[in-house]
């Protein structure tokens, strides 16, 4: 089988080319590779895959070629992945398999990517979209945080403790009746009016040096905190 490593500011991935939908991905199988003692080690695993050939996405296939099959690192699929959308973008563009800009299928909808002329890579990550309340707890104290959805579910809560001194060795606590198929979820202190320092604990993965999504998350539930919206 073959594979390729990257990452997008140290959230890194394992890539599997699969154009034409050959490989059997289980969740043994990418636990197995995201292992990061006897395995190859990543926060998870992009398949690249033709849309066409994937029915769960096929009615995306008119506007995006390639589907980017994310797998968190415990094996589960996930809707959507910032970082990795930038990772996938590069191999696409450095395989010759796509131009510098184009539109990729994804759990969470089509998203529109771009390489910038300084070797960058953006990704449309649509309209984020706050919906409720809820709380987490990190070793035993509770933190009240927003729902926001960036195609994948997060919970971002401010918090007056500092993050840096968080125990985020086991995945902090949420309401299951909330989130049935789990959260991402996001610890931050605001630091001025336009920055903020935080963590995330990433479904199905633990927690990662950075997350695109979970940096939108953090950015909208601050605007809306601060009532500047999103």
């Amino acid at each position: 089988m073959r594979f390729l490593k990257g990452h997008g500011t140290e959230n890194d991935f394992v890539l599997l080319p699969d154009f034409d939908g050959e490989l059997e991905v289980s969740a043994a199988l990418v636990a197995a590779i995201c292992d990061r003692r006897a395995g190859i080690g990543a926060d998870g695993v992009l398949r690249v895959v033709r849309t066409k050939l994937c029915p769960e996405v096929a009615d995306q296939a008119a506007a995006a070629e390639w589907f980017m099959d994310y797998r968190n690192a415990d094996g589960s699929a996930a809707e959507m992945c910032g970082n990795g959308a930038r990772v996938f973008t590069r191999y696409l563009v450095e395989a010759g398999l796509a131009d510098g800009e184009f539109a990729v299928a994804t759990r969470g909808g089509v998203r529109k990517v771009r390489v910038e002329p300084d070797g960058d890579v953006t990704v449309d990550m649509g309209k984020p979209v706050v919906s409720g309340r809820s709380v987490t707890t990190v070793s035993g104290q509770e933190y009240e945080g927003l729902h926001v959805d960036i195609g994948n579910p997060h919970l971002a809560c401010a918090i007056g403790d500092p993050v840096v001194q968080l125990d985020l060795t086991h995945q902090p606590g949420f309401d299951p009746a909330v989130f049935p198929n789990g959260v991402n979820i996001e610890l931050f202190n605001p630091v001025g009016p336009a920055r903020a320092v935080m963590r995330v604990y990433e479904r199905g993965c633990g927690e990662t040096r950075s997350c695109g999504t979970g940096t939108v998350a953090t950015a909208a539930a601050g605007a809306a905190l601060t009532g500047e919206g999103t």
